[in-house]
């Protein structure tokens, strides 16, 4: 009995051995995994429906702009600077196009104005500043960043807001200077009821750090005050020492299922990647039409997931990848 318990023992011990052997040798045989780009970066100009027949001269001009942003952003971490202020710059110079539903090119609520919401924060202190309702300030993105470092609070709504702006001294406008004529006919024929749009970008700078922003004009036709996802931590906007995330679409359900900080959650405790967990949020737990999403994670990886016909978008990294696209099927980011 002693003899075959021995046996035993030996035949377990070599076999355990040759297991840890074979292990060993696939380790050594699998390519080492790929060094992390020594920066990352995506942007957006919102999810929806972009005709594939607009004009061949607007699809130009939107491809343009989404590369200048790009390009932009990308030397900006190229000589160095730090992330937070490469995705505040993007939005801001977002904010500044008529081609977005941004600051100029805001869309109109139900009374005929615009009102603007904006949301920052930094991966690495999970500082962060969101503004909502404003009505006058040029830069949403740089109010909300003004209450991130400059005030004791997260998040300013309306006049309370605008009044933290009149202190701050950010660069104002009359409502009327944000209007164009395309948002005006949408609203007059309400072509684009219910529709959406936002720009966003993320990044990860040469330090490691990561961070995120969002702004938007909100929904064609708006009721009530309404504000969406876009300036709620967590929903729309959100970013800690993993992960940054900005999103775009119906901003009742981001809110609703807390997307940006969700998936902030799968790859801390979840041990998603990134893009599994994008996936994962945008074509399982969000539904067809309602949205996407960018992302950057703190080994450079980049995801633009979405479920509807398109999404204005680009992607940028220290390896070489420069991309931008508009619709589902174009084979770019």
């Amino acid at each position: 009995m002693r003899r075959f318990a021995s046996l035993s023992l030996l035949l377990l011990i070599l076999a355990g051995s040759g297991l840890a052997a074979a292990v060993r040798a696939r380790q050594q045989s699998a390519p080492p995994p790929a060094p992390r780009p020594a920066w990352a970066l995506a942007i957006h100009g919102g999810a929806g429906t972009p005709p594939r027949d607009m004009p061949e001269e607007r699809k130009r001009a939107y491809l343009e702009s989404l590369s200048g942003a790009l390009a932009d952003g990308r030397d900006r971490l190229e000589r160095g600077e730090s992330a937070l202020d490469v995705v505040e710059a993007l939005v801001r110079r977002m904010e500044d196009d008529p081609l977005f539903n941004a600051g100029k090119g805001a869309v109109f609520n139900a009374e005929g104005r615009h009102d603007l919401d904006a949301a920052i924060m930094d991966g690495s202190s999970l500082a962060c500043g969101a503004v909502a309702g404003l009505t006058t300030v040029r830069h949403p993105i740089e109010l909300a960043r003004r209450v991130m470092e400059r005030s004791p609070h997260v998040f300013l709504v309306g006049a309370g807001a605008e009044h933290f702006a009149d202190e701050e001294r950010v660069e104002r406008v009359s409502n009327e200077w944000f209007s164009t004529p395309e948002r005006l006919e949408q609203l007059e024929k309400r072509k684009a009821e219910g529709t959406f749009g936002t720009v966003g970008a993320v990044a990860l700078d040469r330090a490691g750090r990561l961070a995120a922003a969002t702004s938007s004009g909100g929904l064609t036709n708006k009721k009530w005050g309404r504000i969406g996802d876009v300036p709620v931590i967590g929903a729309g906007t959100y970013a800690d020492d993993r992960v940054a995330v900005s999103c775009t679409g119906k901003g009742e359900e981001f809110i609703r299922h807390g997307v940006a900080r969700e998936l902030a959650a799968l790859v801390r405790y979840g041990e998603r990647t990134a893009a599994e967990a994008a996936r994962i949020l945008v074509r399982e737990r969000l539904r067809e039409g309602d949205g996407g999403l960018i992302a950057a994670s703190a080994d450079g990886e980049l995801v633009l997931e979405f479920n509807t016909a398109g999404m204005f978008r680009g992607a940028a990294d220290a390896a070489g990848r420069f991309e931008v696209a508009i619709w589902s099927a174009e084979g770019s980011p």
